[in-house]
């Protein structure tokens, strides 16, 4: 195989024994050399380990990889083990970072470890995973990280070798093997350079979607990916294009058997969402997001693949890792939800997304359009989203309880030592270093205030320390006995009450008496630590109990049809069932905690009512 320079010089280095860090640009070609990796580690019967950012990309991977290294292939997330000890494992950060905290013996067989997105490391919910899992890295493997463009991967990359003592090295790819060609929709009229956006004259006329699509279609620039930041507004904007047809005879044949096809092997013939899309997939026009069926979700990314989808309209996920390359790439507007509120698009994000435009091999060159309304962002906005350069990664350390617990059981009171050796204070000076060092000793006095830890790990701090995420909450009802007196299905509730995140318009639905009880205990529970935790100030809270799911959870383990659901919530299919999967993965970790047995059978229980049809995830990823 024929290697571009930047992918020659990272495979030398890895052969010569070197942990390396590549940053490039998306569709770049980073993948191929992990996949050199893993050929390698293979030949010589060695493990290495793959993670990723997303359960979609940790699944999209295990597909990938599996076609051609077949049972050599394993996948190891929250809600999906199949083939856990292969040689060849992927999974998800966060698996990655509890094995390596928990049980470092499981890590012997692995050589090699590929952190796939590494910049995620800056991301504010779970940037500290990524820090953690670096920190924490065992001695004897080698590591390739992934990233994009990012200004300070040389800062990355120091730290690193300041926490381990070993050299690491860096290859930068600046270029793109298919260069972007940039185009701006704005008042109706579509102009090249970005100058021309401030001489179209006001007004015009109205910015329509449809008339960038047929732009985008008459200059023989289909495929396309329309990135819009909202689910209702990807379903939106796919109806309003019912009146193109994109397809030819032929291919409206080839779509329908293959569309058809798909639906039947992923159980969706005759299902109502399914049947929604059918006649926008006739014209190859499609959707995409995470409210979706996720059995849906697969329907339409292998329809994208075989080529037959010419206009897909779908959320930033979509840009993450999952190779769906496509010539053009359109945005609907320049600002996302970024965790807190509304802002403008990041350099980094708006390369991330607009670099799945340009397929490498079959386009001289991709076509990123954006739809600009003045009103709503500044020229020199635009010029610093478009032409500035990638933000830096910044260090986002907020260790979590169970983290703390697992590094006092192995560091004692040493464990306040560790923060000397993340990221966040190789990067920060020294009044933000004192006030996260603060975070850090306010979180043990509360966890031993509470009674986690005392002379070493009390009983409820072992159970704690299974459970990252929701581990005070949880821990003071097992204290309590609470999960005790639970039956199978009130403990479903529970967990789904505990991962479940309203949306601001989420309904709330009426709730039975012995589910009102149940929430009286937790926020019982929940205001006792959010008072301890504002009174330390520590940020972000414990999580509250959210029981909008509880009759949906309820009637689903007493054997409802999917379908039905629907009558007790206004959750989307995907919500559901992403959330009814996160609860499998709380009742799999209170399995690993050291409760009564009854407890655990009650779990596994649970389990078991729940992970069945559509639910089931590792069913899904064997057909």
């Amino acid at each position: 195989m024929i290697y571009d320079p930047f992918q020659q010089k990272a495979i030398d280095y890895l052969e010569d024994g070197y942990s390396v860090i590549v940053a490039a640009p998306t569709g770049a070609g980073k993948t191929v050399i992990a996949e050199h990796i893993i050929r390698d580690c293979l030949a010589k019967g060695q493990g290495v380990i793959y993670t990723a950012p997303i359960k979609a990309l940790s699944n999209q991977k295990f597909r990938d990889f599996q076609r051609e290294y077949k049972d050599a292939i394993g996948i190891l997330t929250g809600d999906v083990s199949i083939n856990a000890e292969a040689p060849v494992l992927i999974m998800t950060t966060e698996i990655f970072r509890n094995k390596v905290l928990e049980k470092r013996d499981d890590m012997k067989r692995y050589s090699w470890i590929i952190f796939d997105e590494i910049h995620y490391l800056d991301d504010y919910q779970r940037g500290s995973v990524w820090e953690e899992s670096l920190i924490f890295l065992p001695a004897h493997m080698k590591m390739l990280g992934l990233s994009a463009t990012i200004p300070n991967i040389k800062q990355l990359r120091d730290w690193i070798e300041r926490v381990h003592k070993v050299p690491i090295n860096i290859v930068r790819e600046e270029k793109r093997p298919v260069p972007l060609h940039f185009f701006y929709q704005c008042r109706g009229k579509i102009v090249e350079d970005i100058a021309e956006i401030k001489k179209v004259p006001q007004p015009l006329k109205i910015n329509r979607p449809e008339s960038l699509i047929k732009h985008i279609w008459k200059n023989n620039r289909l495929p396309c990916i329309y990135f819009a930041f909202g689910r209702r507004r990807c379903e939106y904007l796919a109806r309003e294009m019912r009146n193109f047809d994109f397809l030819g005879p032929d291919e409206k044949s080839e779509i329908r058997k293959h569309f058809n096809s798909l639906c039947e092997k992923f159980n969706l013939a005759g299902e109502k969402s399914a049947e929604i899309l059918r006649p926008l997939v006739e014209r190859g026009i499609a959707y995409h997001h995470a409210g979706m069926l996720p059995t849906l979700k697969e329907v339409v990314e292998r329809l994208f693949t075989s080529r037959l989808i010419k206009v897909i309209f779908t959320t930033e996920t979509f840009a993450l890792g999952i190779n769906m390359p496509a010539r053009t790439v359109a945005f609907d507007e320049l600002r996302k939800f970024y965790g807190r509120s509304h802002k403008n698009l990041k350099t980094r994000d708006f390369y991330q997304m607009a670099g799945r435009s340009g397929r490498r091999g079959i386009d001289k060159e991709g076509f990123v359009y954006s739809r600009i309304n003045p009103r709503f962002i500044s020229f020199e906005e635009l010029k610093r989203i478009v032409y500035g350069e990638p933000e830096r990664v910044y260090s986002q350390f907020n260790t979590s309880y169970a983290t703390i617990l697992n590094l006092y059981l192995t560091y004692g009171e040493k464990l306040y030592d560790i923060y000397l050796l993340s990221f966040h204070y190789f990067q920060q000076k020294p009044f933000i270093r004192k006030r996260a060092q603060d975070l850090f000793r306010a979180k043990v006095k509360i966890l031993k205030k509470l009674g986690y830890i005392g002379d070493g790990l009390s009983e409820k701090g072992f159970f704690a320390s299974k459970i990252y995420g929701y581990e005070l909450s949880l821990g003071e009802l097992y204290k309590q006995d609470i999960l005790e007196r639970l039956s199978e299905i009130e403990l479903g509730i529970l967990c789904a009450a505990l991962v479940f995140e309203p949306r601001k318009a989420s309904r709330k639905p009426r709730l039975s008496l012995h589910v009102r009880k149940l929430k009286q205990i937790t926020d019982r529970v929940v205001k006792k630590i959010r008072g301890m935790e504002n009174g330390f100030q520590i940020r972000p809270l414990s999580k509250e109990y959210f029981f909008h799911l509880a009759p949906c959870i309820e009637a689903w383990m007493r054997n409802e049809s999917f379908d039905k659901l629907f009558r007790y919530s206004d959750a989307d299919e995907g919500e559901i069932i992403r959330y009814f999967r996160m609860t499998i993965q709380i009742l799999r970790e209170i399995t690993e905690t050291p409760v009564a047995q009854k407890v655990k059978e009650k779990a596994k229980n649970a389990i078991r009512l729940i992970n069945r049809d559509i639910i089931d995830a590792e069913k899904q990823l064997r057909l």
